[in-house]
């Protein structure tokens, strides 16, 4: 494998967990500190990839894409707490779970209503469609941007729960949201709060990816899972660990895909091992995550609560 090569796997396994992060960063908010089991955050994150993609090829514009995006999970998301979530804070997980899986169902269809069965695409503007060069080494601009927003957005992150107000209240609320309420914070507003920007950053994943992917009815379902992976890999509840346990599972799967069918090519035929590689990519995964819980169980970056 030349040096060119694995720059350029290392660089996508990169895009693709920060294109996590941003996913688990706010499943980590609802589910990590506010105890919420939600399976209607990868529905959201297509709900972002539509609107994004439908305001790109209207508008032409990029940056009005992605805040409309945004924008519209975070009213969804807002909406969502005020006549859902909020009743079912104080009941059992697998009431969390029932519900929310019904509001999978429900956007799951409501998308094939409105824009049909067949998958979406949308097309760059020219100035995000070209590559990067440098010494002779050439990348997509687009990734490049992907990279850039999801590390901005994990030192806005960072700064938000560790140094300001806000994220002192956000600590504590997760420890003890009693506690938090007797001296008179308003326990229910920062839960709508941080299931919104949760909504929000799942919609700027899904405005984001869209240009990259096939957008269709159910592409949150699946990615679901890899979010629910990184964010047991990184420490249920801290969005340090899911950055890091992001770009891990980026990292392991993207060069899995190209390793894996190399290596058994040297024992199998080429298309036995162009079908076994991107398998064993995927398992990879979960024995990571297993492995992981086996020495720590609480995630590899997070310490236990006292």
């Amino acid at each position: 494998m030349s040096a060119t090569l694995f720059l350029s796997l290392m660089l996508n396994g990169l895009q693709y967990g920060v294109l996590l992060f941003l996913l688990a960063a706010g499943l980590t908010l609802v589910f990590g500190i506010m105890s919420f089991v939600n399976l209607a955050h990868g529905a959201l994150y297509m709900m972002g990839a539509y609107v994004g993609a439908v305001t790109l090829n209207h508008t032409g514009s990029f940056l009005v894409s992605i805040l409309s995006g945004v924008g519209a999970c975070m009213a969804i998301g807002l909406f969502l707490e005020y006549t859902t979530v909020s009743r079912l804070y104080r009941r059992s997980h697998l009431d969390h779970v029932l519900a929310t899986f019904g509001l999978v169902m429900f956007f799951n269809e409501l998308t094939r209503i409105i824009w049909g069965n067949q998958p979406y695409f949308v097309s760059l503007p020219d100035s995000l469609n070209g590559s990067f060069e440098l010494w002779g080494f050439t990348y997509s601009v687009y990734r490049l941007l992907i990279i850039g927003v999801g590390l901005a957005v994990a030192a806005a992150a960072y700064w938000l729960i560790q140094r300001t107000r806000l994220g002192t209240l956000i600590r504590a609320g997760s420890v003890n949201p009693g506690l938090v309420g007797a001296l008179g914070v308003n326990i229910r507003a920062l839960n709508a709060l941080l299931f919104t920007i949760g909504a929000g950053l799942a919609g700027l994943a899904g405005a984001m990816a869209g240009p990259m992917l096939s957008i269709q009815s159910g592409m949150g379902d699946g990615v679901l899972v890899t979010v629910l992976l990184v964010i047991v890999i990184g420490g249920i509840g801290s969005v340090s660990g899911a950055f890091y346990a992001a770009l891990i599972v980026g990292v392991v799967d993207t060069l899995g895909k190209v390793l894996f069918p190399l290596l058994l090519r040297e024992f199998f035929d080429r298309q036995v091992a162009n079908a076994a590689g991107p398998a064993l990519a995927s398992m990879a995964v979960y024995v990571l995550m297993a492995t992981v819980l086996a020495f720590r169980p609480q995630g590899l970056f997070r310490l236990y609560k006292d």
